[in-house]
C-alpha cells in the first residue's frame, strides 16, 4: 500500500468488495464508501452461493437501491478522503437524495 500511495492520493474501489476489505482492515487506511448513484433491481442479490431451498426474492416493480463506491486514502490523511467524498457525491447529484419519510 505505501508503493501504491507514493504514486496516487486516493483509490476509487468497489464497494464493500472483500479484497479492499481485508487489505484495509489489515493495513489501517482509511476508507469512505458513498453513495455514487441508483439502480433498478428486480431481484435481491448476493456474493454468496445461490441456494435452491432458499431463492432470493423478486421484486415487482423493481426497487431503486443505492449503488456504493468506497474511496481509500492514505494513512493520517482523512481530510483529503472526506473532500473527495463530499465533491463525488455533489458530481454525482446523490447528495441530496433520502429515502422517503427521511
Amino acid at each position: 500500500m505505501a508503493r501504491v500511495f507514493s504514486e496516487v492520493d486516493l483509490l476509487l474501489v468497489p464497494s464493500l468488495r472483500d479484497e479492499m476489505l481485508v487489505i484495509t482492515n489489515f493495513t489501517g487506511h482509511p476508507s469512505l464508501t458513498l453513495r455514487g448513484g441508483f439502480v433498478e433491481v428486480s431481484e435481491a442479490r448476493s456474493d454468496w452461493a445461490p441456494d435452491s431451498k432458499h431463492p432470493l426474492p423478486r421484486f415487482s416493480p423493481p426497487r431503486r437501491v443505492p449503488h456504493g463506491v468506497t474511496l481509500i486514502g492514505r494513512l493520517f490523511d482523512e481530510g483529503t478522503l472526506a473532500e473527495a467524498g463530499i465533491a463525488l457525491e455533489s458530481a454525482f447529484g446523490v447528495a441530496q437524495e433520502h429515502p422517503p419519510g427521511f
